[in-house]
């Protein structure tokens, strides 16, 4: 992906605040020679402290630099009012910038707001034709992908209805579908989805996705869904107060934006401030290293420890080791524990090698508490040492992650009690 489908380079969109041309040529008269003479403003509301007019201006964008190439998936995210539908209007050239410019190497079909591009006196067939047409395409072009487009859009039935009569829903469905199939390079999104149905959103992002990789079509989506970024974008973008604080991976950019740090550590000394449980007498975990340099795994991979233990006490012990695993939410996702009790003489240290089952763990950032225990009288599980929550790690997918899933498995991780693999080092 090397070419560059859309160059944004130092943008910025400056509003002033205040009622703007909201009064007649006649009051704008008035209020300059008022000005002038160093005169109260004739035109202000009586007994009102408000200005009519203010100067103020308020940047809603501010030296944006955004390069985009052919095929990508970019996700734009932000808070309420970072920018993010201020960028995705002057992209489209619904409204030009303050300053900088936009290049574009291609057509756009741009879903904004329910409705966009919609004339709610036409029905939906005739909106059909009017996009089309707006994209430069000709009635032969459109006919083409009628079918494919009503079909998709699941509103076959009221097609020849104005869609003044439809509902948001149905808004949605032929608006989306019309950007889907009609012939443009760029697809803008911007959080219409939500509107729709969990099945038809799905059906969206499938289609998304299919249009990327085969059409190599380019797509915008901002959204607050955090699941459905991470499942359509290959690339993510953060606002904040309309400048540009991120631009990259997407689960960085997901931390980020809901204000994770990442503390990854590779190797872990653990002291006895950090544990749950410190009695003086028992064995301990003393190090663990997570045998990974950068925080990030691939989706599908299990993880592996090398965990130092050293018995504090006088006598032999037989342990068990539990990893428990847990996402960002504090959730318990999967955990495991050695089938076999480990031997270890009085004041001994010992390592010991092991493997964990995630390869069924979506993507995303976990967390992990070691505890080591033993088996009491009645079978009952006697904690000797644990570390809640002291090491994390991220998920990472590829682009093909979980395709033709169905929606409810796909980020949804299964607990499971399997057995560590355990070696002694």
């Amino acid at each position: 992906m090397s070419n560059e489908i859309l160059i944004i380079k130092d943008v910025s969109k400056k509003y002033r605040l205040g009622m703007i041309g909201g009064t007649t040529l006649r009051d704008e008269l008035q209020r300059r020679r008022a000005a002038r003479k160093g005169l109260e403003d004739p035109t202000k509301v009586v007994n009102s402290k408000a200005e009519a007019h203010t100067g103020e201006e308020f940047y809603a964008l501010r030296d944006i630099n955004i390069t985009v190439n052919e095929g990508e998936r970019v996700g734009i995210i932000g808070h309420n009012g970072a920018g993010k539908s201020t960028l995705l209007k002057l992209i489209s050239q619904i409204t030009a910038p303050s300053t900088g410019s936009i290049e574009m190497n291609g057509r756009i079909a741009s879903m904004l707001e329910v409705g966009t591009g919609f004339h709610p006196e036409l029905s939906g067939r005739e909106n059909i034709y009017m996009n089309g047409a707006i994209l430069g395409m000709t009635k032969a072009e459109i006919d083409s992908k009628m079918e494919q487009i009503i079909d998709f859009s699941e509103c076959r039935q009221f097609i020849d209805t104005p869609v003044k009569r439809y509902s948001s829903g149905m808004y949605v469905k032929l608006a989306f579908s019309v950007a889907a199939h009609l012939d443009s390079e760029i697809m803008i999104m911007d959080e219409v989805l939500a509107v729709g149905d969990m099945a038809f959103q799905n059906k969206c992002l499938e289609k998304m996705n299919q249009v990327s990789a085969k059409e190599g079509r380019t797509i915008l989506y901002v959204s607050h869904n955090m699941n459905t970024i991470r499942q359509l974008c290959e690339r993510c973008i953060v606002l904040s107060h309309g400048q540009v604080v991120f631009d990259g991976d997407v689960e960085e950019a997901i931390n980020l934006y809901l204000g994770r740090k990442h503390n990854f550590e590779k190797e872990i000394i653990v002291t006895d401030e950090i544990r749950e449980l410190s009695a003086p007498n028992v064995p301990v975990i003393t190090r663990i290293d997570m045998n990974n340099s950068t925080g990030i795994m691939a989706f599908g991979n299990n993880m592996k420890f090398q965990i130092d233990v050293e018995n504090r006490s006088n006598k032999h012990y037989d342990f068990l080791l539990r990893i428990i695993m847990k996402s960002a939410s504090g959730n318990v996702v999967t955990m495991s524990s050695t089938h076999n009790t480990i031997g270890l003489e009085g004041r001994q240290k010992s390592s010991y090698s092991l493997e964990m089952d995630t390869g069924n763990v979506v993507p995303g950032k976990y967390t992990f508490t070691f505890v080591l225990y033993e088996v009491g009288s009645m079978n009952v599980d006697n904690n000797l040492d644990v570390l809640r929550d002291i090491a994390e790690i991220t998920i990472k997918a590829d682009a093909d992650f979980n395709h033709g899933m169905p929606w409810n498995s796909r980020w949804w991780g299964n607990v499971t009690n399997g057995d560590l693999e355990v070696s002694e080092c």
